[in-house]
């Protein structure tokens, strides 16, 4: 079996099949035209209702970009701003999902932020 599981952002690939159902063989799926990103095995869409919500959390998204830009950005910052995207929430809480994002490093974080900081600057 591979593919699209049913009503979640995941695929299945064809060396998880003997695992289907099993969670934690299943890898994260994003869709580029909606300016998704992967990080810490979650999908993020940066959707109007999430960028508003992290822009009351974190101030203007331009001075975000800005401080981004000059290497300012905060960690906490930019998990807020994963956090505020996040496609699906149920078994995190925000902490967990930050150490989440640690456990990968920031190396693994900085794709998904530059997808987010992209969306943001073109308003695709």
């Amino acid at each position: 079996m591979s593919g699209i599981v049913p009503g979640t952002p995941y695929s299945v690939s064809p060396a998880s099949a003997a695992f289907e159902g099993t969670p934690n063989r299943v890898s994260p799926v994003s869709n580029p035209l909606r300016g998704e990103a992967v990080v810490a095995g979650r999908v993020l869409r940066p959707t109007f209702t999430a960028l508003v919500a992290a822009e009351e959390e974190l101030g203007p998204l331009f001075a975000l970009v800005e401080r981004a830009a000059s290497g300012a950005l905060k960690l906490s910052e930019m998990v807020a701003l994963f956090w505020h995207c996040l496609v699906q929430r149920d078994d995190f809480e925000r902490e967990g999902f930050g150490a989440a994002v640690m456990d990968d490093g920031l190396a693994a974080a900085t794709p998904a932020l530059r997808v987010l900081l992209g969306q943001i600057l073109s308003g695709k």
